[in-house]
């Protein structure tokens, strides 16, 4: 049987998120979050398309169809967590300095969850608003 080792983490370490996942799994995550931004980017070029003829009242109407709320935030909240694993990869690959590059990772974390909270928040107030 193999042997598994644990691996030790430092406290900055833990704050940094680093040593939680492996290379691997974010390559993969990654992949995932593309495969599902395919169908959910093709829905929502459809959506817009034949939405945006229509009035205010129609386009509430359809958002307040669960399905499509559904959508419409899996759209926004992959799309959003895809973009931060990609910005770390550069940031990680491309960034030298270790102050710098733990303020930009910190900080496209904080603009994707932001980001994201934002446009749900404002999906949910032109469905019911």
């Amino acid at each position: 049987m193999g042997e598994h080792k644990t691996v030790q983490r430092t406290p900055l370490g833990r704050v940094k998120g680093l040593g939680q996942h492996s290379g691997a799994h974010h390559w993969w995550v990654q992949r995932l979050t593309a495969v599902a931004l395919v169908p959910l980017g093709l829905w929502f070029i459809y959506t817009l398309a034949h939405l945006a003829p229509l009035p205010a009242a129609d386009v509430r109407v359809f958002l307040t169809t669960p399905l499509h709320m559904t959508l419409m935030i899996l759209f926004l909240i992959t799309g959003f967590h895809h973009a931060q694993l990609g910005l770390q990869v550069v940031i990680e690959d491309y960034v030298h300095c270790e102050g710098l590059k733990f303020a930009l990772l910190v900080g496209v974390k904080f603009l994707a969850v932001g980001l994201g909270l934002l446009g749900t928040v404002c999906l949910f107030s032109i469905a019911h608003g």
